[in-house]
């Protein structure tokens, strides 16, 4: 990841509160299953994000959260409701789209008051909500402007303003921040949890970003051909990676195909081509089974000399966590720098290191000859 990716704090949220239920969800096209029986807990207050590549059935899901698409099997239960079968006018729950949908020919508060209006709502409480809305959005400024004469950023925030200003219990996000460039949409992203976050709405998003949904959720799932491959906090999916998939899916990662050569309690050892990885942790598997080595670029130090039995004191011994290259490639990219090694097997191994100081005399370049190892508690050994 990169340092755009900033933490951000969610509201806090019961382990055991479960608000909203999918249970073995289906949507078929033809013989084709959109959507492939998936189950889901998600806790009232939290922003949860389903993440995954075009095609993988993130958006058919939230089109029957929305109640646009008809399950073909499954249960969605909101509360304690069932409302597979409503329609939509009929379910508490607001969708806002990636091109906004505002009526061009309405200023912003009419379009927060739009929906309020079509429900029959009182004049004078339409004009508190309203008011209210364009507050919490930071918008009173813009109430009479129409959509065209605002910002992509501000055209967003009107949008979600009137999703928010009928008080769904649950708002669905669909790209929120597709249209925006990648400065506006990371400044925008921390804009939008802290209003979601004061209102208290539960919250289910979906997009192709990793960095977004790192950004945004308190919880991900990572999407592929119609089900879930991995459920969890940011930290948990990026850290701990499920599957082959999933860690080069999140983030950047260097990826070893070997054997488990070694296989203790407290440890493993992976045979690859490039060396020999100590993993300082055990896992569940027989010798000589073949395995996958994810290593982070961040999680890997590099240097001209080779490295002391002191900076490699992790590895135990020597032989283990470490290989020798060239550099091919520098990408200078102002917080941090990324080279590409070539090593001598043909594998190119990505490395990201912090610049954390404005002159560094022993940087790195092109065609030198560099040592890079790495911590034997920094690789995550993947089975599948």
């Amino acid at each position: 990841m990169t340092n755009a990716a900033v933490a951000v704090q969610h509201q806090s949220v019961k382990a055991d509160d479960s608000f909203l239920t999918i249970r073995k969800l289906t949507k078929k096209f033809g013989d084709v299953a959109a959507v492939d029986a998936v189950s889901l807990n998600i806790r009232k207050g939290e922003i949860f994000a389903m993440l995954g590549a075009s095609g993988c059935g993130k958006s058919t899901l939230l089109r029957m959260l929305a109640g646009f698409e008809i399950p073909s099997s499954g249960a969605i239960v909101l509360e304690g409701q069932d409302i597979t079968s409503l329609p939509p006018y009929e379910r508490p729950i607001n969708m806002m789209f990636q091109s906004y949908a505002l009526f061009p020919h309405l200023t912003v508060e009419q379009n927060i008051a739009f929906g309020l209006e079509r429900d029959g709502m009182p004049k004078g409480d339409i004009t508190t909500r309203v008011t209210e809305m364009l507050e919490l959005t930071q918008l009173k400024q813009f109430a009479k402007r129409k959509p065209h004469q605002l910002s992509g950023g501000q055209q967003q925030r009107v949008a979600l303003a009137r999703s928010l200003a009928k008080r769904p219990k649950l708002l669905l996000l669909d790209e929120p921040l597709g249209a925006l460039d990648k400065k506006l949409r990371e400044q925008t992203q921390i804009e939008l949890v802290n209003i979601i976050d004061k209102v208290g709405v539960t919250c289910v998003m979906v997009t192709h970003d990793q960095e977004e949904a790192m950004t945004m959720a308190s919880r991900i799932a990572v999407m592929k051909s119609g089900g879930f491959l991995q459920v969890g906090p940011p930290r948990e999916i990026y850290e701990t990676p499920a599957t082959k998939y999933v860690a080069d899916f999140i983030g950047n990662v260097n990826l070893f195909k070997g054997t488990l050569s070694v296989d203790e309690p407290d440890h493993v050892v992976i045979q690859t081509p490039e060396c020999q990885h100590f993993v300082s942790h055990g896992i569940t598997g027989t010798l000589g089974m073949d395995v996958h080595v994810a290593l982070r670029p961040e999680k890997i130090s590099l240097q001209k000399k080779a490295p002391t039995p002191q900076e490699r004191e992790s590895a135990r011994e020597d032989g283990f966590n470490c290989v020798q290259g060239i550099v091919k490639n520098v990408s200078y990219l102002g917080s941090y720098t990324t080279y590409h090694v070539k090593l001598s097997t043909g594998t190119t191994l990505k490395v990201m290191n912090t610049n954390d100081a404005r002159h560094d005399d022993h940087r790195l370049d092109w065609d030198d000859s560099v040592y890079a190892w790495w911590d034997g508690s920094d690789v995550v050994v993947l089975t599948q």
